[in-house]
C-alpha cells in the first residue's frame, strides 16, 4: 500500500469501484478519509497503513488524504492529498503531490489538503444526502459537524445542509463482499506466500527452541517474498498454550510432547490471508494428538463440502460442528447424544468460535453476516475461512491422554459457481503430509 510501490496500470480498477459507488448512491455526496498516523512512542510513528475503504477506492497510499465523491448529474471524483514538497520528501520520501495524483490514479479533481476545511461546507451545501461512517473517529465527526454548522450559518443565503445522513460503509461492504479479478489474483499470492512461510516454520521447529523463534521465521518468509506486513499478530502456540484462542505472547520454549498451533498470514498490497496449521514438535503425532487432529481435519472437509454459491454463510459451520460434536462422543469428551449435545451447546467447552469469516482487506472483513432474519447467501467471488477447531483443557470428566491438546486448521475458499477453491492449499495439512515435510528436516540434520 505504499504509493511508491503501486502498480499504477491496475488504476482503472480502483476508478471503477468508484463508479460503481457513486451509481449506488445516486445522489449526493460522499467522504472518504484515509487512516490518521499513529505516534508508537515519542515521535515515532506506527508504520502508516491507508484506511481499508479508502484504499478500496483510490489505491492511494500517501497520509493526510480524502476521497470525496460527487453523485447526481455531474458526478466528481475528488482527491484532497498532501502537496509536493522537496524538503519533506528527503526526509520522508516520495509524495504524488495533487498533480501527480489526478494523472496517475484518474480522478477529476485533486486539491491540497490544506484546503479541505475551506472547500467542506461549499461541497456540502445543497446536496440531498451526506454519505459518511459517524461514529469512528471522533476528530473527524468534529471536522464533519462544523462544515455542516457552516452550511447551516448560510441558510439565509439560500444554502442548505443534507437532509439526510447515511453511512458510507454500508453500501461498501456490500461491494466488498464480491471481491474482483484484481483483489483474487493479490489474494491468491498473499496465500502462496504464507503457505509457504508456514511449510518453512515447520521444518523449522522443534523442541528446545523457542515461540518467538518460529514466529521469526514467518516474517522472515513474508517480506522475503514481497509482503509488507502480517496480516494480524501472529499466534505461535506450543503445548498448553494451544487452548488460548488468541494467544500472542510467543514466549515459551517448546517441549518435545508438545502440539504447535500457528496462526499466521501476510497481507500483500492491503490483502490479507489467514492459515492456521497445528503440528507436532518433534514430527510425530502422538495417539491422542492423532485423534483429534484427524476429528478436527475430518470436520474442515465437512465444511468445505457445504462451501458453495447458494449456501447459508453458517452452513460450513453447521457442518464442522456436527463431526466435531459426535467426536468429542467417541473420544468421551462429552457424554449424552449427538442432538443433545448440539442442543445444549455442550459442545462449546472444546470448540467456542465459528467457523468461518469473510477475509479481504482486514482480516476480519467487511460484509454482513445475516441479511435481516437469514443468514447471508454464499456468492461466487466471496472468500471466507474455514477454520474448525478443538481446544482440551483439563477439567473433571475429561480423559488425560487429551489434555492440553488444541488444534486448528485453517485454510481461505474462494467461492466458485460449483463448490469452492482453498487458495491456502499449498500449506502441508495431512497428517502423513506434516509428519513427511517434519521428518525429511530432521533426517538432514
Amino acid at each position: 500500500m505504499n504509493p511508491t510501490h503501486m502498480n499504477l496500470s491496475i488504476a482503472p480498477a480502483f476508478k471503477k469501484r468508484r463508479q460503481q459507488l457513486i451509481k449506488k448512491m445516486g445522489s449526493g455526496i460522499a467522504i472518504i478519509p484515509t487512516a490518521s498516523e499513529k505516534i508508537r512512542n515519542r515521535d515515532a510513528s506506527y508504520p502508516f497503513r491507508a484506511d481499508s475503504y479508502f484504499h478500496y477506492l483510490t489505491g492511494f497510499g500517501e497520509p493526510e488524504s480524502v476521497l470525496v465523491l460527487i453523485a447526481g448529474k455531474k458526478p466528481q471524483q475528488i482527491l484532497f492529498c498532501r502537496d509536493k514538497d522537496a524538503e519533506r520528501e528527503i526526509w520522508d520520501g516520495f509524495r504524488h503531490g495533487p498533480e501527480g495524483a489526478k494523472k496517475a490514479f484518474g480522478f477529476d479533481a485533486t486539491l491540497s489538503i490544506t484546503t479541505l476545511d475551506e472547500q467542506l461546507p461549499q461541497l456540502i451545501a445543497d446536496q440531498p444526502a451526506l454519505y459518511f461512517s459517524m461514529g469512528q473517529d471522533a476528530a473527524w465527526d468534529a471536522r464533519i459537524t462544523a462544515a455542516l454548522n457552516q452550511v447551516r450559518a448560510l441558510s439565509r443565503a439560500g444554502k442548505r445542509p443534507p437532509a439526510d445522513i447515511r453511512d458510507v460503509h454500508t453500501p461498501l461492504d456490500q461491494m466488498r463482499l464480491i471481491k474482483d479479478g484484481h483483489e483474487i489474483a493479490l489474494m491468491k499470492r498473499a496465500a502462496k506466500i504464507s503457505a509457504g512461510a508456514h511449510q518453512r516454520a515447520m521444518q523449522f521447529a522443534a523442541p528446545g527452541k523457542y515461540e518467538y523463534e518460529v514466529e521469526a521465521e514467518l516474517l522472515h518468509e513474508f517480506r522475503r517474498h514481497g509482503s509488507q506486513y502480517p496480516a494480524y499478530t501472529s499466534i505461535v502456540a506450543a503445548g498448553a498454550n494451544a487452548c488460548v484462542l488468541h494467544y500472542v505472547d510467543n514466549d515459551r520454549q517448546i517441549g518435545n510432547n508438545d502440539l504447535i498451533l500457528i496462526d499466521a498470514g501476510c497481507e500483500l498490497d492491503g490483502y490479507a490471508s489467514d492459515i492456521t496449521r497445528t503440528f507436532p514438535a518433534n514430527g510425530k503425532f502422538s495417539g491422542p494428538q492423532r485423534d483429534i487432529y484427524q476429528l478436527v481435519l475430518d470436520s474442515q472437509a465437512a465444511a468445505i463440502s457445504a462451501t458453495r454459491a447458494g449456501s447459508g454463510f453458517l452452513d460450513p459451520h453447521n457442518a464442522a460442528l456436527k463431526v466435531l460434536a459426535q467426536g468429542m462422543l467417541d473420544f468421551k469428551l462429552l457424554r449424552g447424544s449427538l442432538d443433545s449435545v448440539l442442543e445444549t451447546e455442550s459442545y462449546r467447552q472444546f470448540y467456542m468460535h465459528r467457523t468461518s469469516h469473510w477475509l479481504g482487506l482486514d482480516v476480519h472483513d467487511a460484509g454482513e453476516y445475516k441479511d435481516g432474519k437469514h443468514w447471508t447467501k454464499l456468492q461466487p467471488g466471496m472468500v471466507l475461512t474455514i477454520e474448525p477447531g478443538c481446544y482440551v483443557r483439563p477439567a473433571k470428566g475429561v480423559p488425560k491422554a487429551f489434555w492440553n491438546i488444541g488444534v486448528r486448521i485453517e485454510d481461505d475458499a474462494l467461492v466458485t459457481a460449483k463448490g469452492c477453491e482453498i487458495i491456502t492449499a499449498a500449506a502441508p495439512k495431512t497428517v502423513a503430509d506434516i509428519e513427511a515435510v517434519m521428518q525429511s528436516t530432521r533426517s538432514k540434520d
